[in-house]
């Protein structure tokens, strides 16, 4: 049995850090809890807390498989085509949505160009 109880939160590296703490607030509605000159935490309604660190031009949170990015991070929304067409109305690039046997899901970047999904 393992004695680690819970992830108590992600990093993600962005370029900008008030570049991105701006977005995270504005286009996802993250409530920010503290920040300073190296990273900023945000509290989501539910699970751990999520970290932007600023890293260098070329850090991604994200890995490649076959050259291809491929997410890290992924979040719920029950809302997913309204969160899909705000994120579209914003000028935020996302994918399309894809629905498979009900589950629907799709991709969208951040300003430091980190690969994020969100499902439901």
């Amino acid at each position: 049995m393992s004695l680690i109880g819970e992830i108590h939160y992600f990093r993600i590296p962005v370029i900008s850090l008030e570049e991105s703490v701006k977005w995270y607030i504005e286009c996802l509605g993250f409530h920010l809890r503290r920040q300073n000159e190296e990273l900023a935490v945000f509290e989501l309604k539910e699970g751990p807390l999520l970290v932007l660190v600023k890293a260098d031009i070329n850090s991604r949170g994200h890995f490649l498989i076959n050259g291809k990015p491929e997410f890290s991070v992924g979040f719920t929304c029950p809302e997913i085509h309204k969160f899909h067409q705000q994120l579209i109305e914003q000028n935020v690039e996302v994918d399309e949505i894809i629905e498979e046997d009900g589950h629907f899901y799709f991709h969208f970047y951040d300003p430091s160009n980190n690969k994020l999904q969100v499902h439901w």
